[in-house]
């Protein structure tokens, strides 16, 4: 297993930092846009007018002409200069970090995610899953991956209702997609009176998938995600991957703040998963099986007890769980007899 170079891992920490600190302090000052002065009847208001994010150019007031609208004005104006001073420090960590050989994601998919993430999808508890959480946690855990990582499948994973309240609740997912204008369309279903889970870009492999527990639910229809304008697709032992996520940093040209199951449970899933699959999905398996190979590697490694306690989390759900990783357990390379046994000892205690 290749590793980073600890110059590196420690740059992609501050990275995570730092991008955690902006979201928490995110304001008006995060908007690039300018101030526009308009003449009505009564007087004259001032307006901003910006183009960020995924809504297309959008018009707010600020109010009319005078000391306070002013004051609001050079607020801005002092909070925007700070702000840029932070983007171009993340720019430049970005910049190292990708000449110090850090897992890049690809440039279509980072812009349909960073796209995703300025509509507000992570901050209403969205967790990206699948292949692209996979290169993100490569770089959390300071590894570079033998797999094969080529894929521009986006995986999104959100519980059906939030339990706790956040600012904003509700974010347009559809129409966040429709305005990277990138050609998204949703792709058809059998029923077409179903609604959609899937959105793709004609005549490319670039498509975003839309994921939630099957909460017990058996017939395989859609589950609307009311705060996301959007449904999504049941999926068993989903709400396993969704409960501790992490919040971490995806890295391109840039960065985005992403949420990422727990490495843990993320490699625990992808075994357990490989076993699943359908005879017609046995290429996905063996992919499955290689993740989770790796990831297992790393973390008995590095973080042993973080399998231990993902084990542990699997007594909360139903036992066939259980058995269905011991079974897939079997499946793991012999290199990694002693995770193996961590594993299988846990599931006996």
């Amino acid at each position: 297993m290749g590793r980073l170079p600890a110059e590196v891992q420690t740059l992609y920490a501050e990275l995570s930092e730092r991008l955690r600190a902006i979201e928490a302090a995110r304001s008006f000052a995060n908007l690039v846009g300018s101030f526009a002065r308009k003449r009505v009847a009564d007087g004259e208001y001032w307006y901003f007018k910006t183009s960020a994010g995924p809504a297309a150019q959008r018009e707010y007031f600020v109010g009319p002409e005078g000391a306070e609208t002013q004051g609001v004005m050079r607020a801005y104006a002092a909070g925007r200069a700070e702000a840029a001073a932070v983007e171009e420090g993340v720019a430049r960590i970005c910049a190292m970090l990708r000449q110090g050989g850090a897992v890049l994601t690809d440039s279509a998919s980072a812009k349909v995610i960073s796209g995703l993430a300025s509509a507000g999808v992570f901050r209403l508890g969205a967790v990206l899953v699948g292949t692209h959480a996979y290169l993100v946690l490569g770089n959390l855990l300071g590894a570079r991956w033998r797999s094969s990582l080529r894929t521009q499948d986006i995986d999104l994973a959100a519980m059906r209702r939030l339990e706790v309240v956040v600012p904003q609740m509700e974010a347009d997912l559809p129409g966040a997609l429709e305005s990277l204008r990138m050609g998204f369309l949703p792709v058809p279903n059998l029923n077409p009176k179903a609604p959609h889970t899937s959105f793709k870009v004609r005549g490319h492999t670039l498509r975003v998938d839309l994921l939630t527990p099957a909460e017990g639910r058996r017939d395989g229809k859609a589950v609307p995600i009311p705060r996301l304008k959007a449904a999504a697709q049941p999926l068993e032992l989903l709400d396993y991957l969704l409960e501790s996520p992490v919040a971490t940093a995806l890295v391109n040209g840039g960065a985005t703040l992403v949420n990422v199951p727990d490495p843990a449970r993320f490699a625990l899933h992808k075994l357990i998963l490989s076993g699943r699959r359908p005879i017609t999905e046995q290429t996905k398996a063996g992919k499955d099986r290689q993740q989770a190979a790796e990831l297992i590697e790393v973390l008995h490694e590095d973080r042993p007890g973080d399998l231990t306690r993902a084990v542990e989390a699997l007594r909360a759900r139903p036992a066939v769980w259980r058995t269905r990783l011991r079974a897939q357990i079997e499946t793991l390379p012999v290199g990694l007899r002693d995770a193996r046994l961590r594993i299988q000892r846990a599931l006996r205690d």
